[in-house]
C-alpha cells in the first residue's frame, strides 16, 4: 500500500509503451487508446493513481532524457533557456526509472518529483468542503498548497492517527482516544461508525 501510485503507474507505463511501441496492430490501437483512457479517466475528489503515477513517470523520463534535473537546471531562472534545455542525454530516462522504482515509495516518490512545471502543466488543484454552499470547491492553485495536501492524503495511506491514551481512563475501564491532529479533519461519518464499532467491543464507554 506504501507503493500504490508506483505499483499502477508503472503497470500503466509499460502497458502502454509495450502496446503502441511492440504488440498492437495499427487496426488494434483505437480499441487499445479507448481502454486505456478509460483507465486514466478521473474522476471529482478522488485521485487516480494510474493517471497520476504514469505522469511522473513520463515526466521523470522526458526530464532525464534532456537533462532537466540537478543544481545547475534548478538555479536556472530564465523561462526561454528553461523551454528548450537539452543536453540530449537519450536513455537516462529509461536508467532513472528503474532507479526510482527501486527505491522510492509513494511519500518519496509524490515528495521528490511532482514538481511546480508538473502541478501547472496538469492543472493540479487542493479542493475541500464549503459548509456555506453545501459543496466541495477549488480551495487552492497553489503548488505548495496543492502538493502539501496530497502528501497529508499519503501519510499513513490517508488514515487518521488516533492513539490510546488510556485503557483505563480515571480507572472506569473507559478507553481514551485522541486523534492526532495533521491538517486534515476527521470525517465525522467515519468516526461515529468507529466508535460504534468500538464500542461493541469494548462494551465501556
Amino acid at each position: 500500500r506504501q507503493t500504490k501510485i508506483m505499483n499502477e503507474g508503472w503497470a500503466s507505463y509499460w502497458h502502454s509503451t509495450i502496446m503502441t511501441q511492440k504488440a498492437a496492430q495499427a487496426s488494434e490501437i483505437i480499441d487499445f487508446a479507448d481502454h486505456h483512457s478509460a483507465t486514466m479517466g478521473m474522476r471529482p475528489g478522488v485521485i487516480n493513481p494510474y493517471k497520476l503515477g504514469l505522469e511522473l513517470y513520463r515526466d521523470i523520463e522526458y526530464r532525464w532524457d534532456r537533462g532537466q534535473h540537478g543544481l545547475e537546471w534548478s538555479q536556472c531562472d530564465d523561462v526561454h533557456q528553461r523551454e528548450s534545455w537539452d543536453t540530449k542525454a537519450r536513455g537516462e530516462g529509461r536508467k532513472k526509472l528503474f532507479e526510482v522504482r527501486r527505491v522510492y515509495n509513494d511519500l518519496t516518490f509524490i515528495d521528490e518529483f511532482l514538481t511546480y512545471d508538473f502541478c501547472r502543466d496538469h492543472k493540479l488543484f487542493s479542493f475541500g468542503f464549503n459548509p456555506e454552499s453545501g459543496n466541495y470547491e477549488i480551495e487552492s492553485r497553489q503548488f505548495a498548497e496543492v502538493k502539501q495536501r496530497l502528501l497529508f492524503n499519503l501519510t499513513n495511506m490517508g488514515r487518521p492517527l488516533i492513539y490510546v491514551v488510556d485503557g483505563n481512563y480515571k480507572n472506569r475501564g473507559e478507553l481514551f482516544l485522541e486523534h492526532r491532529f495533521g491538517g486534515v479533519e476527521l470525517q465525522a461519518n467515519y468516526a461515529e461508525d468507529t466508535l460504534e464499532a468500538l464500542y461493541k467491543l469494548w462494551r465501556r464507554p
